[in-house]
């Protein structure tokens, strides 16, 4: 195939463009206002991501990475406890659970990437303290029979639901299945900021409060520490920037299904496994993922056809030099290990052409191993 211009993996200034005189409005209001940490937008924004997830309460945190980390914290759950994840998540998720000296039991996924719910119960003891789920991709786990796990056990369901804005099973949001579901709105996420920032919600009043407490140094009242809390709170500045994305987040949300509904329709090569899409749930196309068993040429084809690609994710939590304390060795998880040596994630984000979505559907087409 003859070289083109590039066609980059994501592109995030489109959408900073579309609405570009409403979010240089939205930063200049809050710089204006002159408060730039738990003010009004903030507290604006939590609403409205609540009401929009389906939830009571928002808190704003920093990051996706903090609030995985706070919503296990604010369970009281550390040093020798368990949490049951899946084993082909982003670090993100163990990080988060070994920030609290807790111990992570992996369980492998299933065909859609979520985590395999036959494999949940034979991961228990009496040690597990809360499973943490990974709605990976963009698309749902299968959450009927984990929340029936959840309430027959008594675990917390934590839902990780950084890759999942907008995505339903069922009609019904994540993040709203489990006790607390925990997003990040890194710039690359369907409803992205433009920096760090993250957020909890829950219908729990209670763990709600102390989350708040938690994230300002453990404090309600300055300079009146209840517990040993961190420095982690979503600034006015993305809170008013993410308010403006989060008005467009239905129309963001089905400009990715086309593109990717495009791409299930036109690649047709049987080198190239296409994602599957889980009975009952939306999925938001936060990354189109194929499977390849030659995968390193098929990224190469692809790249000297003028076309970046990614891998989500190349090593395993349990196969990464920073959690080699853990024991682990190359088949330990033989479907998580498979995936991570097959899946490639393919360009898609608002703003692509149709002669770009063609161009690339080509190009895999034309691929021969």
């Amino acid at each position: 195939m003859k070289k083109k211009n590039r066609i980059p993996f994501n592109r995030l200034d489109c959408l900073y463009h579309r609405h570009d005189d409403e979010y240089n409005q939205a930063a200049l209001s809050a710089l204006c206002s002159g408060w730039y940490i738990l003010g009004p937008e903030l507290e604006t924004f939590e609403k409205e991501f609540a009401c929009y997830i389906g939830s009571s309460y928002c808190v704003g945190v920093n990051s996706g990475l903090d609030a995985l980390t706070l919503s296990l914290r604010v369970l009281g759950i550390g040093e020798g406890d368990e949490v049951i994840v899946q084993a082909n998540t982003y670090i993100a998720t163990v990080l988060a659970i070994t920030e609290n000296r807790a111990i992570p039991v992996f369980v492998e996924p299933d065909e859609f990437h979520g985590i395999d719910v036959s494999k949940i119960e034979a991961a228990i003891t009496s040690k597990t303290k809360a499973i943490m789920i990974v709605h990976l991709y963009g698309q749902s786990c299968d959450m009927e029979p984990i929340v029936a796990i959840s309430k027959q056990t008594g675990i917390p369901l934590i839902e990780d639901c950084a890759q999942s804005h907008g995505s339903t099973y069922q009609g019904k949001m994540t993040g709203s299945f489990g006790i607390m579901g925990c997003f990040s709105f890194y710039p690359t996420k369907n409803l992205g900021a433009f920096g760090d920032a993250g957020a909890i919600v829950t219908n729990d009043a209670e763990l709600a409060d102390k989350l708040r407490t938690l994230r300002n140094y453990g404090s309600k009242i300055k300079y009146q520490n209840e517990t040993k809390g961190v420095n982690s709170r979503l600034d006015e500045i993305q809170a008013a920037l993410l308010r403006v994305r989060l008005k467009y987040i239905e129309e963001i949300i089905a400009e990715r299904e086309r593109i990717a509904q495009s791409y299930l329709a036109g690649i047709d090569n049987p080198a190239v496994r296409l994602p599957k899409i889980r009975r009952g749930a939306r999925h938001t196309w936060h990354l189109f993922v194929v499977q390849c068993d030659k995968r390193v040429e098929l990224q190469a084809w692809l790249e000297d056809s003028g076309i970046q690609t990614q891998i989500h994710y190349p090593i395993p939590p349990h196969l990464s030099k920073a959690y080699s304390d853990l024991g682990y060795s190359k088949g330990s998880f033989p479907i998580t290990e498979r995936l991570a040596d097959t899946v490639l994630s393919l360009p898609l984000y608002c703003g692509m052409t149709s002669d770009e979505i063609n161009y690339v559907i080509n190009a895999v087409n034309e691929y021969r191993p």
